[in-house]
């Protein structure tokens, strides 16, 4: 069974900056995309940014010029950097991966923006 390890979330004052890691457990594993999706309690779980075949990017619309999110095929991992961070975008954010045998979800990193 494949895991998504993510790490890298915790506490950080508005227009912080923080880095999240996924990394796959099986590095032999392939996937059509790899991102990261976030969600609060009580709202549906949304798109923050995804990575297909490697080139083609999506983002959601509030983190657009924001974020960035790279990834490594030798690691089979992908990376999210946040900057200029602010207190909505409070949520956990859940690294996901997807290939025509299933769709892989991680168990969710905190992030939370305050002062």
């Amino acid at each position: 069974q494949v895991q998504l390890v993510e790490s890298g979330g915790g506490l950080v004052q508005p227009g912080g900056s923080l880095r999240l890691s996924c990394a796959a457990s099986e590095s032999h594993i392939n996937f059509d995309s790899m991102g990261w999706y976030r969600q609060v309690p009580g709202k549906q779980r949304e798109l923050v940014a995804t990575l297909t075949s490697g080139v083609t990017t999506k983002y959601g619309e509030s983190v657009k010029g924001r974020f960035t999110i790279s990834r490594d095929n030798a690691k089979n991992a992908v990376t999210l950097q946040m900057n200029n961070l602010k207190p909505e975008d409070t949520a956990a954010y859940y690294c996901n991966a997807v290939n025509d045998i299933a769709v892989y979800w991680g168990q969710g990193t905190q992030v939370t923006v305050s002062s």
